[in-house]
């Protein structure tokens, strides 16, 4: 009788144990290169709560053992994963379109020799395939270049479309990164992390404004931005999650 209710008081606590929300965090990573992702929505399918991991990748979310967790991003196939004992959990995401390898290059923090790096290691898309015509002239006047159209219409020629797109924009991102770092934002803020991050990733400039931008007209928009962001912290948060209906 003793062993049965000390086996049933055992059974209530871990019952109750389980019951209970904890706070549950971790990292979301690349599969493939690695490298951390940020701006990930988390959303916990059993209570309808989401959130997003940091400029970091970090994140934390309070949940129970046993429930189940979707991460979602686009340009990435969406990842599950259910809630065990561990309350700290690496999350590794597959993208959907195609990978660039890795370009090795002395200065890494030098966006523009990252660029010519990228470009000489992918010539074939700043090359015979990104610059053929499509109009050919010929004997015969001018024409349908067999060339272009193939590289038009087929796989390898939107690969090539695609990968010379994702080499411009990864560019640009690395242009915004070397003047709107952490160092002269939070030298003009004085934020601290979390803020610090939080307000860069409200507030980040467009290429444009990085590219044309004096450094006295680049200043003045981080005070203007540091300004509006203490009137209202909260202003341009992500969007929640919206469930689907089942």
């Amino acid at each position: 009788m003793k062993v049965c209710l000390i086996l049933l008081l055992w059974i209530i606590q871990i019952s109750l144990a389980l019951a209970q929300e904890k706070q549950f965090d971790g990292i979301v990573f690349d599969k493939e290169t690695k490298e951390r992702i940020a701006k990930v929505n988390i959303l916990n399918l059993n209570s309808n709560a989401n959130n997003y991991d940091n400029l970091k990748a970090e994140f934390k979310i309070s949940a129970k053992t046993g429930d189940v967790l979707i991460f979602s991003k686009t340009g990435y196939i969406n990842d599950t994963v259910k809630l065990g004992a561990e309350t700290s959990i690496a999350v590794y995401m597959k993208r959907k379109s195609i990978q660039l390898k890795e370009v090795s290059i002395n200065d890494n923090a030098d966006p523009q020799k990252r660029y010519e790096a990228a470009k000489r290691e992918y010539n074939k898309v700043y090359g015979t395939l990104a610059n053929r015509d499509l109009l050919s002239i010929g004997n015969g006047g001018a024409g349908l270049s067999i060339d272009g159209l193939y590289n038009i219409l087929s796989f390898r020629g939107r690969n090539a479309a695609r990968l010379r797109e994702t080499i411009e924009r990864d560019y640009h991102e690395n242009t915004i990164d070397a003047r709107f770092n952490h160092q002269f934002v939070a030298n003009i803020t004085e934020l601290k992390e979390p803020e610090l991050s939080d307000f860069m990733l409200k507030y980040r400039p467009s290429y444009y404004a990085v590219t044309n931008y004096s450094d006295y007209e680049f200043i003045k928009y981080t005070r203007n931005s540091f300004v509006r962001y203490k009137r209202n912290p909260k202003a341009f948060a992500l969007p929640p999650l919206v469930r689907q209906p089942e």
